[in-house]
């Protein structure tokens, strides 16, 4: 479907099954249906080549029902002047250079969530696009970052959005820069070492400025006709737009976009928003709500991404904590390589916010470290702050912490803590975008990213970046954090400290001791049984003074010395602080 370039100049088709007439008109013929009228097959998909078409010039669709008379966008269309405008015939032509990116394995990728709007504004007012994206890269290589995940960049209404309100799926946001300006950012992210994944938007469409609505003149009980459910399948907490998935071509309009994505733009994966309400029409998970058609949908997305690009990935936002989604299609499962971990964000989340050190409990720090799929722990991304979790009534964990002094001991002690529990923990990490420089309040499309925080919280932006390199064992003294291995070695309640150890398979450089303090109190001679007989070196001390000069500094003695397994080894460690100790 769509356009492409012939022999003969540029091929039309779409998909109109109760149209009586399809003419293209644009640029090219004067806007005249008459001159380019389009021809039907038995499958209600009409075609025309039309010899004086170019790229650069605008079109529609202009569509008759037999009593009505109507344009439309291409559903396919690549480019549109904006969301209520026309569609751009498009040269997608790129010079890709010597690019040949491959992930990295999921247990050594960290990933940053970023959304281009308001990622580097250059005017107040305005909005950020690919290109001021692609200035800010460095900072996020220095982070240590080897993954960003873009929030939805499809054409939307307005020129500031959070992206999922998409208007014309296969065209890339005009404000951000169009769909060169996206293959520009993934060269760049991916000559820096960076991976490119992209949040796609397939449980609604819409709900405004919608040309796919009642798109050849048909429909029923009001709703929106032929891309559409016409009954009440078609609800969802975005509007009565949720795609049919058991209509064939609307199936392959869902499958043809997120091929595009990966081959037309070489992004590394896609991450499906709430796939909650592709597979189920309410949003309790209860077994008499399971819409089979979206539920196979998944699964075809997921086989034609295993078979055709080996190595992407994709993520599903389902927050139901189900191993079905990260089973295998073979097993009856989604297919999906990863899930978003709600039993990891929410605890997490309450253990630093809340105001009372009663509420601070080790038991739910391990249960949300130990958490897996399928004993898989690298088939859930784990986080303390998302676009989700710092808006819709809540914000950055700074401000739930101390809404008066988000900048203050208290927030930025138990906010990078949080940090220090992810990036410790077994699971894929991710950060939103601004967490590494302590941004506060909470995430809108009007309120862009303060860069000048990069400066006035160098400190917390540093430990950042330590946590980051010592979880992808940058140092090669922590491959332990890239392992599944997970035993809690020292527990005690009342005191509210945690020891960990953590491993790949073992030994030197590899075994990881994690000390965690969920208190206010600073704990002395915390008597820890070692995993591991020889020598170890504290590698993180989240205390630090390099980090803010109004921490402690209180620790551990560098290096410990131990003798044998078991051995009883006494620890220090400061209020709301972690300890990364390596066998060295």
């Amino acid at each position: 479907m769509g356009v492409w370039q012939s022999d003969k100049g540029m091929s039309f088709r779409v998909w109109a099954p109760n149209a009586q007439r399809v003419s293209v008109v644009g640029d090219f013929d004067g806007w005249d249906w008459n001159r380019n009228e389009m021809m039907r097959d038995d499958h209600g998909c009409w075609f025309v080549e039309v010899a004086d078409a170019k790229y650069g010039q605008q079109y529609r669709f202009e569509i008759s029902d037999g009593e009505n008379r109507f344009t439309r966008v291409d559903p396919y269309a690549r480019s549109v002047t904006n969301s209520v405008g026309n569609g751009i015939l498009t040269d997608l032509s790129f010079d890709w250079g010597d690019d040949s990116f491959q992930l990295s394995p999921r247990n050594e990728i960290v990933i940053y969530e970023m959304h281009i709007g308001t990622f580097n504004v250059k005017e107040p007012g305005k909005t950020s696009n690919f290109d001021a994206a692609i200035e800010k890269l460095d900072h996020l290589v220095s982070l240590g970052i080897n993954v960003v995940e873009v929030m939805p960049c499809s054409e939307f209404a307005g020129d500031l959005s959070w992206g999922y309100n998409p208007a014309h799926v296969f065209a890339i946001e005009e404000a951000y820069g169009g769909p060169l300006a996206l293959k520009r950012f993934v060269k760049a992210c991916h000559s820096r070492g960076i991976g490119v994944l992209l949040d796609v938007v397939y449980n609604h469409f819409g709900p405004s400025d919608l040309s796919l609505w009642q798109f050849d003149g048909w429909s029923e009980n009001g709703k929106g006709g032929i891309y559409f459910y016409n009954d009440w399948k078609s609800a969802t907490p975005w509007g009565e737009t949720r795609p049919d998935y058991g209509r064939p071509e609307v199936r392959r309009f869902i499958v043809d976009n997120a091929r595009y994505w990966l081959k037309e733009f070489r992004l590394d994966g896609l991450r499906l928003d709430m796939t909650l309400y592709i597979r189920h029409v309410t949003g309790n998970d209860d077994p008499g709500g399971e819409l089979a058609e979206g539920w196979s949908l998944t699964q075809e997305i997921n086989d034609m991404v295993d078979r055709e690009f080996s190595g992407k990935l994709t993520i599903a936002e389902d927050l139901q904590n189900s191993d079905r989604l990260t089973q295998s299609t073979s097993d009856r499962g989604a297919g999906f390589d990863l899930q978003w971990d709600a039993r990891f964000v929410h605890p997490i989340r309450r253990l630093v916010c809340s105001p009372s050190d009663e509420d601070r409990s080790t038991e739910v720090l391990k249960a949300a470290a130990t958490a897996s799929y399928n004993g898989d722990p690298f088939q859930r991304v784990i986080y303390s702050e998302s676009h989700d979790e710092v808006a819709n009534g809540k914000a950055r964990v700074t401000t739930e912490i101390d809404a008066q002094h988000p900048d203050g001991w208290y927030a930025r002690k138990r906010s990078t803590l949080a940090a220090a529990i992810a990036f410790t923990s077994p699971g894929v990490p991710m950060l939103f975008q601004g967490q590494e420089m302590l941004e506060d309040e909470w995430f809108r499309d009007t309120d862009p990213i303060d860069w000048s925080k990069e400066k006035s919280f160098a400190g917390v932006l540093r430990m950042y970046r330590d946590l980051i390199h010592l979880r992808l064992n940058k140092r090669n003294n922590t491959k332990g954090l890239t392992g599944s291995g997970f035993a809690v070695i020292y527990e005690h309640h009342d005191d509210r400290v945690i020891a960990f150890h953590r491993w790949h398979s073992g030994g030197i450089g590899d075994d990881v001791l994690v000390v965690v303090n969920l208190s206010a109190e600073k704990r002395v001679d915390v008597l820890v049984p070692m995993p591991q007989a020889g020598k170890w070196n504290v590698q993180f001390n989240s205390d630090w003074k390099g980090y803010s000069e109004d921490f402690g500094d209180y620790a551990s003695e560098p290096f410990i010395e131990c003798q044998s397994v078991g051995q009883v080894v006494p620890f220090d460690i400061a209020p709301y602080s972690a300890q990364i100790i390596v066998l060295t």
